[in-house]
C-alpha cells in the first residue's frame, strides 16, 4: 500500500482547484476573498464599458474627495490643465478642504464649495448636477463605495489606487460601471512616467520582438510613513495587521500590461504568490517607538517581501514584487523582454540582440524616435509642476484631454479590476500554500478584442 504524504495530497488538491477554478473563471465566475471559493458575479452582465466614448465636453467640471496629500496633489494637477473648473472638495477634515479651497482660488475665479463634517459628506457633493468628474482620493477601504456611489449618482469616476481591496469589490466596480455607463478610471500616474510611455511605444513598435515575459514591483521603504500620526500613518499601517500579500500592486503591474496589451489581447490568467517571513516592520517599530506607545503591541501578519508570478493566456509571464518595510532604495523594476531584446529600469538600460555589445546600453538613442508626444508637449510645464517627476500632470491632462475630445479613456474599469485584483488573489494564494488562484475575467471575454 502507497504511503500517504500530505504534501503530495496538498500538490493534487492544487492541481484539481486550478483546473476546476479556471474553468470558472472563463465563464466569469470570480472568487471570494474570504472563503477563497467560487462564487458567481452578483448581477446579471451589462454591456461593456470597453470602448466607450466620453460625451465630449468644452469644460470638464470636478469635485474631489478626500483632500489629504494624494487628493491636494492632484487638486493642484488638474487646476494646471485648461478648460478644468473646480466645483467642491469634501474631506472629513474641514480644514484640508479649506486649504485646497484657497488653493484654488488664487487660480479661478468661480467659488469652490466644501462638504465635510462626516464619513458621509461626499453624498451631498455627490448630488450636484454641475461635476461631471468626481475624484476619489480617499483612504482605501472608501474607495469602492465613494466611487460607487458617484457613477449612481450619473458621475464619471477617477479612482485612486488600488482601486479595490478584494474581488467582490472588483465585481462592484464592473457592475456599476456598467450599469449606470459612467466610466471608472483607475488614477495609475505610473503608466504616464516617460520612460513608462516611451518604452511603451517601443514595445508596440516591435522594438523587444514577441513579447515574453515582464517584471513590475513597488518597493518603497515606507516604514517612517507607516508609523506617522498624520496622513496615512493613521490608517494604512493597519493593512499590515491581517493581511499577507501584495497590499499595493498596481504601479509596477500597470505600465506592464500596456506593454502587454492586457485586455486588448491578452489577459492575467491566474498566479500564484509567497511572502517572507514579518520582521522589519516591528523592528522599526521597536527601535523608533518608545515603549509604552500602544503601537508597540501590535503584530504584523503582512511578510516584509512578497512575491507572485502572474500567467497570461498568451503564455507570458510577469514577476510582481511588493516590498514596503525594508531598507531599499526605490524601485518598480518596469521590465518588459522578448524576442528581440529586453528593456529594464532604475537605472534606464537597453540591450537589443545584435545592436554592438553584449552588454547594456543606455535608452537615450530611443528618445528621438520613440519620444512621447504628449512629454515633448507638456514635458517642462510637467516638471516644474512636480508630482512624481512630472506624471501627476501629464496623467491628469490625459484624462481632461478625452473627456475633452469625446475618446474613450486610456484606463477603464477593467483594468482597474484586473489590476487590483493581485491584492487579494495573493492573500488567498498564500493562505492556500501558494497555490494558483485565477483571475475572473472582468471582460467576459472581451478581452480578446484588440482596442486603441
Amino acid at each position: 500500500m502507497k504511503e500517504h504524504h500530505p504534501k503530495e495530497d496538498a500538490i493534487e488538491t492544487s492541481r484539481r482547484d486550478l483546473l476546476r477554478f479556471a474553468s470558472l473563471a472563463s465563464l466569469g465566475v470570480g472568487l471570494s476573498p474570504a472563503a477563497g471559493q467560487p462564487q458567481p458575479p452578483a448581477e446579471t452582465p451589462a454591456e461593456t464599458m470597453a470602448g466607450v466614448k466620453f460625451e465630449p465636453k468644452d469644460k470638464v467640471r470636478v469635485g474631489f474627495v478626500g483632500m489629504g496629500g494624494r487628493g491636494s496633489s492632484l487638486l493642484t494637477n488638474f487646476s494646471a490643465v485648461e478648460n478644468v473648473e473646480v466645483v467642491a472638495l469634501c474631506d472629513i477634515v474641514k480644514e484640508k478642504c479649506a486649504r485646497g479651497q484657497a488653493a484654488v482660488a488664487r487660480g479661478q475665479t468661480s467659488p469652490v464649495e466644501v462638504y465635510a463634517g462626516s464619513d458621509h459628506a461626499f453624498e451631498g457633493l455627490a448630488k450636484r448636477d454641475d461635476i461631471d468628474l468626481a475624484i476619489v482620493a480617499t483612504s482605501w477601504d472608501f474607495h469602492v463605495p465613494v466611487s460607487t456611489f458617484w457613477m449612481k449618482q450619473g458621475k464619471h469616476v477617477g479612482v485612486e489606487v488600488p482601486a479595490a481591496r478584494t474581488l467582490a469589490d472588483c465585481w462592484d466596480l464592473v457592475h456599476t460601471s456598467e450599469k449606470t455607463r459612467r466610466h471608472c478610471v483607475q488614477l495609475e500616474n505610473c503608466c504616464y512616467g516617460y520612460n513608462e510611455m516611451l518604452v511603451n511605444r517601443m514595445a508596440h513598435a516591435g522594438v523587444f520582438g514577441e513579447l515574453l515575459h515582464g517584471g513590475a514591483a513597488y518597493l518603497h521603504d515606507l516604514r517612517s510613513l507607516l508609523f506617522s500620526n498624520q496622513g496615512e500613518g493613521l490608517w494604512r499601517r493597519f493593512e499590515h495587521l491581517n493581511r499577507n500579500g501584495n497590499l499595493y500592486p498596481t504601479h509596477g503591474l500597470g505600465p506592464v500590461a500596456f506593454y502587454m496589451d492586457i485586455n486588448r489581447g491578452d489577459r492575467f490568467e491566474y498566479m500564484v504568490s509567497m511572502s517572507s517571513m514579518s520582521a522589519s516592520l516591528a523592528f522599526y517599530r521597536d527601535t523608533h517607538i518608545p515603549g509604552g506607545d500602544p503601537r508597540r503591541k501590535e503584530t504584523y501578519a503582512c511578510g516584509d517581501q512578497n512575491t507572485s508570478l502572474i500567467k497570461t493566456s498568451k503564455g507570458r509571464l510577469i514577476r510582481l514584487e511588493h516590498n514596503v518595510t525594508s531598507p531599499s532604495p526605490y524601485d518598480r523594476i518596469n521590465l518588459i523582454a522578448g524576442t528581440k531584446g529586453i528593456f529594464k529600469d532604475y537605472p534606464p538600460r537597453i540591450y537589443i540582440d545584435g545592436h554592438g555589445s553584449e552588454d547594456w546600453s543606455p535608452i537615450d538613442p530611443y528618445k528621438q524616435e520613440f519620444e512621447p508626444p504628449i512629454w515633448a508637449k507638456l514635458g517642462e510645464i510637467a516638471a516644474k509642476l512636480g508630482g512624481h517627476g512630472g506624471m501627476d500632470f501629464i496623467e491628469c491632462y490625459r484624462l481632461v484631454q478625452c473627456m475633452r475630445e469625446g475618446t474613450a479613456p486610456d484606463i477603464d474599469v477593467y483594468d482597474a479590476a484586473a489590476w487590483s485584483a493581485p491584492g487579494p488573489l495573493s492573500e488567498m494564494s498564500i493562505a492556500k500554500g501558494s497555490a494558483p488562484f485565477p483571475f475572473p475575467d472582468f471582460t467576459r471575454g472581451r478581452w480578446q478584442d484588440a482596442r486603441a
